[in-house]
């Protein structure tokens, strides 16, 4: 009796210390999701010679960077909505900015609302949904409430005090036009960077109830334009030496008209010198938003987290700086589709590059996986956990985009009419390791095939060459058949409901 008295205290520890195991283990991994605004691939961790962000890079370094990874509508309301309900615009409804899937699609589950209906405490910060950049910052934007439990909006210089002064092609306009400012005023006084210090604080309440995980999402805003950053952000890069893209007549001799739609009749303003004060200010707000970017790791670094938290980087969209003559976005070549995504998962590889094609539409299976929360079973996406422990998985092996054309003085975009009639048509591309193909209005408006073996920049339109007929006949079946999946079971996408969920404030 005395021996089994002498041993229960030791049992006890014993059983202290697994029931502490236990629940370590299957303690739940938090998610921080830091998503930039009009983002390109243009970033040190994919091999831009000039840009820096450190931050970025470090972050690529210690989690699985993602190749070819594509949003499936290259402008803000379409891209957000279809990522953060894990559906295509087809079945979203949601196919211009200004609109919120709760207008089409009211009783879906968005992303952060079933992390939120998982016990996981979900909040925002800044744009995660569609704003009106930069009237609507400081505001709640096209956001849904059903999402968060906690909305943050703070607002800075950029928003406040500094619009008079911004550079602009077209007088009184920033969010849809080329538009720049090297401003005087400190990080710390700008929108992005009061966002990063909110993020810091939510991260440090989160540190003490550590037995509720979170589902923390960050929406910085640069570099959208206005491409407002403090001016040692500038002086990081010399006018002078700002790559400037050549040959766009040749280019554009082969390409169909509704490929080129995007383009905006102000650009014919940009001089040679016009446009390196673009990209200067452009890479400059890229930078200056990887400071910030840099200022939340390092809060969960500090605060103990970085070993259970999922973090996520990405952007909405690709960015046009020239390339086919085009700038911004709303196009369907290789820079405005493309978007960077990286995640850095507690149990994934370190400093991995897949190389599959990717949507942004894969992160709501992905990180419901991972995180064992129940997901809707509608999701078109499919998980990328795989990847993260072997980035040479092959997944799906492609992955679609879409965007739209013409649709009269309402339609959608701000683009150019480009069919005969003023009617709405769309363009779809698929994207495979080696091709992108692109159908414009099921071919009645041109089509396009690219090697990217041989022409990574989509200088040469392969579909008229007799060579690759079997080939574009393959991609042209994978390409409907892929978008038939897109759609709702009754083949229609669902209508947007004006007024039913948020005031229109539109400014793209």
């Amino acid at each position: 009796m005395r021996l089994c008295r002498s041993l229960l205290p030791l049992l006890t520890l014993a059983s202290l210390l697994f029931t502490a195991e236990l629940a370590a283990a299957e303690r739940r991994p938090n998610v921080l999701f830091i998503m930039a605004d009009d983002l390109n691939n243009s970033l040190g961790c994919y091999g831009h010679k000039l840009v820096k962000s450190p931050n970025i890079d470090r972050l690529a370094a210690r989690g699985v960077r993602f190749d070819r990874a594509y949003c499936q509508f290259p402008l803000c309301g379409p891209s957000r909505n279809s990522m953060l309900t894990g559906l295509h615009p087809n079945s979203t409804g949601i196919i211009a900015n200004s609109q919120i899937f709760r207008q089409t699609i009211p009783s879906a589950i968005s992303l952060p609302q079933a992390f939120r209906q998982a016990g996981y405490f979900a909040a925002r910060i800044g744009k995660l949904y569609h704003y009106g950049v930069p009237r609507s910052i400081g505001t709640n934007g096209h956001d849904d409430p059903g999402s968060w439990e906690l909305e943050l909006n703070p607002a800075g210089v950029d928003r406040l005090v500094e619009e008079p002064k911004i550079k602009t092609l077209t007088p009184g306009q920033f969010g849809g036009t080329l538009s720049w400012y090297a401003s005087p005023e400190p990080d710390e006084k700008h929108t992005d960077a009061l966002e990063a210090a909110d993020a810091e604080w939510v991260l440090e309440r989160c540190a003490k109830q550590q037995d509720r995980p979170f589902f923390l999402a960050v929406g910085f805003f640069r570099p959208h334009t206005p491409y407002v950053s403090p001016q040692k952000y500038f002086d990081l890069y010399e006018r002078s030496q700002m790559p400037l893209v050549e040959g766009v007549k040749e280019d554009q001799q082969d390409v169909p008209a509704a490929a080129l739609g995007s383009y905006k009749k102000e650009q014919d303003k940009l001089t040679d010198d016009l446009r390196r004060e673009v990209l200067q200010a452009y890479f400059a707000s890229v930078t200056y938003m990887d400071a910030q970017v840099g200022k939340v790791l390092a809060a969960l670094e500090r605060l103990g987290l970085a070993d259970n938290t999922i973090v996520v980087m990405t952007s909405d969209h690709g960015y046009h700086l020239g390339e086919h003559g085009l700038w911004q976005k709303m196009s369907l070549f290789e820079g405005s589709a493309r978007v960077p995504l990286i995640i850095a998962a507690p149990q994934g590889k370190s400093g991995g590059v897949a190389t599959a094609p990717v949507g942004l539409i894969d992160l709501y299976p992905t990180l419901a996986e991972l995180c064992g929360v129940p997901a809707p079973k509608n999701l078109h996406g499919q998980s990328l956990a795989k990847m993260l422990q072997d980035p040479s998985e092959t997944g799906r092996g492609w992955t679609i985009s879409q965007v739209s054309r013409g649709g009269g003085p309402n339609r959608a975009t701000t683009t150019p009419d480009v069919s005969s009639n003023n009617r709405q048509f769309f363009g779809y591309t698929i994207r495979t390791p080696r091709w992108r193909y692109t159908e414009w209005d099921e071919t009645k408006q041109g089509r396009e095939l690219y090697d990217h073996d041989a022409d990574p920049r989509e200088l040469t339109n392969l579909a008229d060459r007799k060579e690759h007929a079997e080939l574009i006949s393959q991609l042209s079946t994978q390409l409907r058949t892929a978008v038939s999946a897109t759609y709702p079971a009754d083949g229609k996408r669902p209508q947007v409901q004006p007024g039913l969920w948020h005031p229109d404030l539109t400014n793209p």
